[in-house]
């Protein structure tokens, strides 16, 4: 007779464990988990006892998708990941396989891959600030933040064409370079954020009932965040100083002066002082980084993975044959596999590739940091109260597109 199969460790419930608690479901119907997540909790009046996260509630078929398809065509499936920094994205995707290629990138294209990830840092950290804020009622500082942020979205679709999903990034360098008086624009956008989030720290800061809202709500212990894996900066409020960009530099990154802002106790008011902290750090790199900026082409003359010039794909047969098959057949990336990872918005982005020395990939693998993360969540949402339970899972940033599988 075959031995009873032990229980794994936190089965999913359907039933409480005293007759007076009630499971509640909260979502994945409702605007405050992002329309794909489903908490179940047991509640005690409105204390949550147990919360059980389930995040699969989004069904692209992300990474297979990804293996019918030319390394080139990937890339509009890599900026739905997290599509509140969709370059970061592209760049760490862009990086791997440049990696398995033996492709170095332009000067050029190396600076300015390292100022728009930092400037999608920024724009996703406006994005998260906001929305916890607004949960809270904080609508004045919704407002401020969110004004920004649609003002990087527009300064980003005057580089890209697009608004959220960029596909800006290219296997061996960018789709473009920077059109004219876009630097101007940048400086102008970079005063009025220090303009306006010097007003957002001025309303909540010090504000009490923030505080109260927030101090010691939601906290994560070093040792576990590191146990369940987390990085970026719910790790960086338990006072981990762990920042990939500093610790494995990439890009240009090694070059820069920067801090790694870190938290006390891993509380819902340390991971909202991280990000405002990080965004003031990602300004100050972006400043270095146009005066570093060097000119030049942004992509490599490389037949292998760089289209030719249109003018000359209609004057010489050779550059029309060599964009027809870079087109059809997409880049032939060596033989191999590879894991590279970027420090992203929300943490350890990496992508782990498998090349069998074809126009396609054969394994693509994607460590979120969102799909990771809600792993632990029930950690920082378990013994607080239900209305905590909002703004809490709104500073642990989860992004769907991230935690489809």
């Amino acid at each position: 007779m075959n031995a009873p199969i032990a229980n794994p460790v936190r089965p999913a419930f359907d039933r409480t464990l005293r007759e007076d608690t009630v499971i509640v479901s909260i979502g994945p119907s409702h605007p405050a988990t992002h329309g794909t997540i489903q908490i179940f909790t047991e509640l005690d009046g409105e204390r949550v006892v147990r919360a059980d996260v389930h995040c699969g509630y989004l069904h692209r078929g992300f990474e297979k998708e990804c293996e019918d398809h030319t390394w080139h065509n990937l890339i509009p499936y890599v900026d739905r990941l997290n599509y509140c920094s969709a370059l970061v994205n592209d760049f760490a995707y862009c990086d791997a396989v440049e990696r398995l290629m033996g492709i170095e990138i332009t000067p050029r294209c190396r600076y300015l891959r390292t100022l728009l990830s930092e400037y999608s840092r920024v724009a996703d950290h406006l994005t998260c600030v906001a929305a916890s804020l607004m949960e809270l009622g904080a609508m004045t500082a919704f407002l401020y933040l969110v004004m920004l942020r649609d003002w990087i979205y527009e300064h980003l679709a005057d580089l890209t064409g697009a608004r959220v999903t960029y596909t800006y990034g290219r296997i061996g360098g960018l789709a473009r370079d920077l059109p004219e008086g876009w630097l101007a624009r940048l400086h102008e956008i970079l005063a009025k954020y220090e303009e306006f989030v010097a007003r957002v720290h001025g309303l909540m800061d010090r504000n009490r009932i923030f505080i109260e809202r927030t101090r010691d709500v939601g906290v994560i212990s070093a040792a576990d965040a590191i146990n369940w894996g987390y990085t970026g900066p719910i790790l960086r409020s338990t006072g981990v100083a762990r920042d990939l960009r500093r610790d494995t530099p990439y890009l240009a990154y090694a070059e820069l002066d920067f801090e790694v802002p870190v938290g006390i106790k891993g509380d819902n008011y340390d991971r909202y002082y991280v990000r405002m902290r990080e965004m003031d750090e990602s300004v100050h790199m972006i400043r270095q980084l146009v005066e570093m900026l060097p000119d030049g082409p942004v992509s490599v003359d490389d037949r292998r993975c760089t289209l030719p010039d249109k003018r000359l794909v209609y004057t010489e047969i050779e550059s029309l044959i060599n964009h027809f098959k870079l087109v059809t057949d997409g880049p032939q990336v060596p033989a191999g596999e590879i894991y590279v990872a970027h420090e992203s918005p929300n943490g350890e982005l990496g992508f782990y590739l498998v090349s069998t020395g074809g126009g396609t990939p054969w394994k693509v693998h994607v460590r979120a940091p969102s799909f990771v993360h809600m792993g632990g969540a029930h950690l920082m949402l378990e013994g607080y109260q239900l209305a905590d339970l909002i703004p809490t899972f709104g500073s642990i940033n989860m992004i769907g597109g991230e935690c489809d599988r």
